[in-house]
């Protein structure tokens, strides 16, 4: 194929569209002849040259569109490209060694039906109790292997994680296996299976299922008294969509997605009163690991980095309209490349809808009943990602007073391990149903922040809410109840790795220290609030530690440079952690200044996972969330010229209501009728009755 015509052309930071997919796939077709693709994804820009066409693109020169390419060639070689796509030309091209590229979806869903075929896997499958005929009935959630240093990383491996499922329907999690084959994807074939000392045989337990079947059968059907709530906009949505930048109240950006971080937010603005106002650069979930508890081998190898070795955009869901996602909806597809180079069309892979969220502020006087309150609406970006047995709700939340949430719902099924009857779990798991044991485990997230507050040059303090040091009688703390923000400059990246503390409710500001709100004479500042911030359990030295650099503290802090995104390195299967990859060969000595320097804020937090049959067999979703607010940013609340419910002033409610504001919604009603109300509603939005205020 030729170099690419375009009629409309794409905005530099859009995905790779179907045809330029196809671009890149056939120059390195022509070059390179029969390769494997792993990869063919934007390379972003750089940030120089797309900073200046973002100030003046009808001026500056339009950068250009370059593909990232990861392939494999026969003797398992791996190659990384770029492929100019105006050009068709490819402009880089590296054999790197050593590593294992992601693993895709194809790779994965292949071990399964090979393994079944393997004559020591049916062996032990008869072992542990399964019959041979039934060997249609074993099922397997291919990992990759994390690292083994038996095998090591020069040959492409992952390990199967064994289940039985007597009926297609019945949840594959309850019936674990007790071994572990080992497939080398370059021989096609099992190469070891890891047999635990002592066996544990296959528990055929009373099913327990989440099927509609199953829940009729066991609990006599659903529950029959919810009532329908409907999500209505008549008028349509309140946000505007140009190609992929949207505009929603005060907010502007681009929403992209890739195969490795999904969503991906940049050129984030918010229009103060016409001011428009850069805050964000880039945002992105740029990596995430699964450290699970258990000390027994072959379990140490149970750490999944979700992004790194298997993509969130690869493993992205298709969203269906009523269901992952409800009221007024607009979806954005993903295309990615198979292994051969073909295209796969992921619809629906994101989701844009407005909420309601409750009250945005509100105040009434005691003396007088004058009140106003105005309802908040928020704006939620979300893709909903697969991994195995997990699934991983990813919502971006903006919010109308330039709060950005980002916002993690964890559900899916436990990973599950057998054990035996009596067996003792030693405290590394519970077990959550007769045989079926869910290991302790963690979730830890790692955030990109690529700030860019008032502009590029950003420093970033930790702040700590603190006692006064002075002594009660004091003269400067006589009745010794002084308490302040106290701020410590991260001034090198040595300083900025630092860990959550929730005895002095820590946060950290990402500062424009050039630029000072007029009124509290303090940096504008978006402020990181996050507490759910669990440290890394495995302990210093371990095989998850060296690994996950990135998980070591709560906050890194980098200078910024174009080729650092991936916190645990670009190529993470199979990695030994010596050294380690990603963040702390960028950090090094920690003595580069990033003080008031064009920096990027990495924030790890996430959940510890101890299970309870609750979350069995399928788990009740469990949020994760985490705030970044402006702080000094405005010179008041930014959101009071948002329309109110209700407005009623002193003077207003003094002459009888003559005047009051009253936007009350009209579909909302009393759920039990009027007259259990004891009131009816009057006019001015009055309380027939008394009088009072309708929102007082």
């Amino acid at each position: 194929m030729g170099s690419l015509a375009h009629t409309t052309l794409p905005h530099p930071f859009d995905p790779l569209s179907l045809e330029e997919i196809q671009t890149a796939v056939s120059a390195v077709r022509k070059a390179h002849g029969d390769v494997k693709f792993n990869v063919v994804s934007l390379h972003e820009p750089r940030k120089a040259e797309m900073t200046a066409w973002l100030e003046a693109p009808d001026r500056a020169p339009r950068p250009a569109r370059v593909a990232d390419i990861v392939v494999v060639a026969p003797g398992s070689k791996v190659y990384d490209g770029l492929v100019d796509i105006a050009s068709a030309k490819i402009i880089k091209w590296e054999h790197v060694e050593g590593v294992q590229p992601i693993i895709t979806m194809e790779e994965l869903q292949l071990v399964e039906h090979e393994i079944r075929k393997d004559p020591r896997v049916i062996e032990q499958c008869v072992l542990s109790g399964v019959a041979e005929s039934d060997m249609h009935k074993v099922y397997c959630d291919p990992w990759t292997i994390g690292y083994d240093e038996r095998h090591g990383s020069l040959v492409r491996l992952q390990q199967a994680l064994m289940y039985y499922r007597p009926n297609v329907d019945d949840c594959q999690y309850q019936y674990p296996l007790d071994f572990c084959p080992i497939w080398d994807a370059d021989q096609q074939k099992v190469v070891d299976i890891d047999i635990p000392k002592i066996r544990r045989p296959l528990r055929l337990e009373p099913q327990i299922n989440y099927t509609p079947a199953f829940v009729e059968e066991k609990y006599g059907g659903y529950r029959k008294d919810l009532k329908p709530i409907n999500i209505t906009q008549p008028e349509g949505v309140s946000f505007k969509l140009t190609g992929r930048e949207i505009e929603w109240q005060s907010w502007k950006f681009h929403i992209g997605f890739n195969y490795r971080e999904g969503i991906v937010m940049s050129n984030i603005t918010y229009n103060d009163k016409g001011n428009v106002r850069p805050i964000f650069y880039r945002l992105s979930l740029a990596e995430m690991v699964v450290p699970y508890g258990n000390p027994e081998h072959p379990h140490q190898r149970k750490h999944a980095f979700d992004l790194g070795e298997y993509g969130a955009g690869y493993m992205t869901n298709s969203l269906s309209l009523g269901c992952d996602c409800k009221g007024s909806i607009h979806y954005l597809d993903a295309h990615f490349p198979t292994r051969a180079g073909s295209i796969k069309t992921v619809k629906n892979a994101i989701c844009i809808h407005e909420e309601d969220d409750g009250i945005l502020f509100k105040h009434s006087d005691f003396r007088d009943d004058s009140t106003i309150v105005t309802r908040a609406r928020k704006l939620i970006i979300q893709q909903v990602f697969t991994a195995a047995n997990y699934e991983y709700a990813v919502q971006w939340v903006f919010h109308q007073d330039g709060t950005i949430q980002p916002d993690i719902r964890l559900t899916g099924i436990l990973q599950t391990y057998s054990i035996g009857k009596d067996e003792d779990t030693h405290g590394w798991g519970t077990e959550v149903y007769p045989g079926v044991n869910a290991h302790n485990h963690q979730h830890l997230f790692c955030l990109r922040i690529d700030p860019n507050v008032d502009g590029p040059k950003n420093t970033v303090f930790m702040v700590d809410a603190v006692p006064s040091d002075a002594p009660v009688g004091s003269p400067e703390n006589y009745y010794g109840n002084a308490f302040y923000a106290r701020r410590t400059k991260l001034a090198t990246t040595g300083q900025a790795m630092t860990d959550y503390d929730g005895s002095t409710s820590r946060t950290w500001d990402i500062c424009n220290t050039n630029k000072l709100n007029p009124y509290s004479k303090k940096p504008v500042s978006y402020k990181l609030v996050s507490r759910e911030t669990p440290g890394l359990l495995p302990k210093e030295n371990s095989l998850v530690w060296k690994r996950a650099g990135f998980a070591r503290h709560t906050v890194h802090v980098t200078k910024y440079s174009d080729d650092q995104i991936f916190p645990a390195g670009r190529h993470v299967p199979q990695t030994s952690g010596e050294p380690s990859r990603g963040l702390p060969e960028w950090i090094g000595d920690g003595t580069e200044s990033v003080d008031n320097e064009d920096v990027v804020l990495w924030h790890t937090f996430g959940v510890t996972h101890i299970p309870a049959p609750e979350d069995f067999p399928v788990m009740p979703a469990e949020p994760i969330t985490l705030l970044l607010r402006p702080r000094n940013f405005f010179t008041s609340n930014p959101v009071m010229d948002v329309p109110p419910s209700f407005a009623s002033t002193p003077s207003q409610v003094a002459a009888g209501g003559k005047g009051v504001l009253d936007a009350t919604d009209r579909v909302s009603k009393l759920a039990f009728g009027e007259g259990e109300a004891g009131a009816v509603q009057g006019v001015n939005g009055t309380d027939g009755v008394n009088g009072k205020s309708c929102c007082s």
